[in-house]
């Protein structure tokens, strides 16, 4: 992950743990050490994402006009019209 914050990622790997989808492993270590891994239920997410993620692949172009439209907008302090 690109960007992120030390306290942002932290934060989301524990709601994840909270959720049963990673396994935290704490090697009680100095320095200190931990390994996340995904549990078999976040195992079965993974896969049920492929799909998903493969149209936003196959529909990158679009999405990222999208993106660039939307990014204009906020821009130009306007909300879209629908």
């Amino acid at each position: 992950m690109r960007d992120v914050s030390d306290k942002m990622l932290i934060q989301q790997l524990k709601e994840l743990e909270a959720d049963g989808l990673v396994k935290r492993t704490d090697y009680k270590e100095v320095p200190p050490r931990v390994d996340h891994s995904l549990t078999p239920l976040g195992h079965s997410l993974a896969q049920a994402l492929v799909p998903l993620c493969a149209r936003g692949t196959e529909h990158m172009a679009e999405v990222s006009r999208v993106f660039a439209e939307r990014e204009t907008w906020t821009r130009r302090g306007r909300q879209p019209t629908v």
